[in-house]
């Protein structure tokens, strides 16, 4: 039986080819896709899983669930990197939504439809679980598991020396998930970082006669080129995916159960990830973070299943 996940993102050129994965993995059951504020701004960000969703066409079709205007916006975005619109400015046109309904609704409303058999997959800012953990706190203890990408444990961050982007956007939400009594697995940038798409992989991704194809050929070479002109880097990294395998294929992965916390008042230090490393530790360990992976099997295992979802033909191709 195919496993039930919510996919909460922040699309995002990473998010659409973790999204690309999760939608033609016949092993998972992607019930729905919360869109959040993070690497676009709230209506941008619904907006983009519309369109990514649309241009996949997938098997089955997720509900959709609408970003909201987080109470303190983010401070940061990434279009710079991703493009104005996040997915390397090809401006996807997409039918109107007439009946939106919040992320946070969604995400409670599957919860509670299929107790501790939903494993949500976070893969922005921590905005919309923190909601739904506020609107219902029995929730925590319903949802199966919370995969989250972001945070670091000994690297330093990617938007400030000491923050992670994601955590960095919301820092209070993910503090709020970090002590929640939800059970979670961190995917912190000291393994993500290890994990890049170079250009002799863009070779073997999917054929343009294939809806997965045709999408990740219009959206990956603008990362490349902002990639290698504003950070220095022959590839991109592909944090998200790399989370949303530490969820689908854990043997790829080694945790270590650890105590963490996020900073959310410091000058210098706002949304950095805390960890008590101490020999005699404090804190009460509460969650499991991703500390080591066989990085050439995950690249492999990303590509691997890039050609899967190739399977299913452009529409309009008569094959």
């Amino acid at each position: 039986m195919p496993r039930k996940v919510i996919l909460d993102v922040d699309p995002g050129i990473d998010d659409a080819l973790a999204m690309t994965l999760a939608l033609f993995d016949p092993r998972l059951e992607v019930v729905a896709v919360t869109a959040v504020a993070g690497n676009v701004p709230a209506d941008q960000a619904t907006r983009n899983v519309q369109a990514i969703i649309e241009q996949l066409d997938p098997p089955r079709w997720p509900r959709i669930g609408a970003a909201v205007e987080p109470e303190r916006s983010p401070a940061v975005d990434t279009r710079h990197i991703m493009g104005q619109d996040g997915l390397g400015n090809a401006n996807f046109q997409v039918a109107e939504l007439h009946h939106q309904h919040p992320s946070e609704k969604v995400i409670t409303d599957e919860i509670r439809a299929a107790p501790e058999q939903v494993t949500i997959i976070a893969l922005g800012p921590l905005t919309n679980i923190a909601q739904a953990l506020r609107r219902d706190p029995s929730l925590a203890l319903q949802i199966g598991q919370l995969f989250i990408m972001g945070g670091t444990v000994k690297s330093p961050g990617n938007v400030t020396p000491a923050a992670e982007f994601n955590i960095y956007c919301d820092p209070q939400a993910a503090r709020e998930v970090f002590r929640s009594r939800v059970t979670k697995t961190l995917v912190p940038l000291d393994v993500t970082n290890q994990v890049i798409m170079t250009y002799g992989h863009l070779e073997r991704l999917p054929s343009e006669e294939t809806n997965p194809g045709r999408f990740l050929r219009q959206i990956l070479p603008y990362a490349f080129r902002t990639h290698r002109q504003l950070l220095g880097l022959e590839g991109i990294h592909v944090h998200d995916a790399v989370a949303l395998l530490a969820a689908s294929d854990p043997d790829l992965f080694q945790t270590q159960n650890l105590a963490g916390d996020v900073e959310t008042t410091g000058e210098l230090t706002l949304g950095a990830t805390v960890f008590d490393r101490r020999q005699i530790p404090e804190w009460r360990a509460n969650m499991d973070v991703v500390v080591e992976a066989d990085y050439r099997a995950v690249m492999e295992t990303i590509m691997d299943r890039l050609a899967a979802s190739g399977g299913r033909r452009a529409a309009g191709s008569g094959q």
